[in-house]
């Protein structure tokens, strides 16, 4: 992955990535990282917001038990998103999903492959990283340097196909095609 991209180019070459190189990343990129989550915008100003960030190999393990998690086991770092319902009980999830995709944008464009994780057991990541009642697990991102992986599908898929933007905008009204 490129380094220093503006974010357009790092949403243009953002992926889900699901294989990891064991490398770590280094603490002064992580907590840059973290830090542009910290600085995103939030409904009223409430910051609901609380990221524990999971290095502990057995933790991550645990975390990888589940079908669509099995990959966290070699993500060196796992974010995991919490909201505060109490502080924020209609923005939390709205407000920590901002909070999360400012980091994503920002791993990506420092040469961090990441991945969102919606498919998880809160009530074992609940008990594994302590987390208060008042807090939901709103979503896990994996992070760490993206180890290539060969994929016949994708290959024989042509790569990455996206809608067309015809197909996903409408001006004022829904199917309505020109502003």
């Amino acid at each position: 992955m490129l380094i220093g991209l503006d974010v357009f180019e790092a949403i243009q070459v953002r992926k889900s990535v699901r294989a990891y190189d064991s490398k770590p990343i280094p603490k002064e990129i992580l907590m840059k990282i973290l830090e542009a989550g910290r600085i995103s915008p939030s409904a009223a100003n409430w910051q609901p917001w609380h990221f524990i960030v999971v290095t502990d190999p057995e933790k991550r393990e645990i975390l990888s038990k589940w079908i669509w998690t099995r990959f966290l086991r070699e993500s060196p770092v796992v974010i995991v998103g919490c909201g505060d319902k109490k502080r924020s009980p209609e923005f939390h999830v709205i407000d920590v999903s901002i909070a999360l995709q400012s980091m994503v944008l920002m791993a990506t464009a420092e040469g961090i492959g990441t991945c969102w994780v919606g498919g998880f057991k809160e009530d074992v990541v609940r008990e594994l990283c302590k987390i208060p009642e008042n807090f939901e697990v709103v979503c896990l991102i994996a992070m760490g340097y993206p180890r290539e992986k060969f994929s016949l599908s994708r290959i024989i898929a042509g790569g990455k196909r996206r809608k067309a933007i015809s197909e996903v905008v409408s001006f004022d009204e829904f199917g309505k095609k020109d502003a």
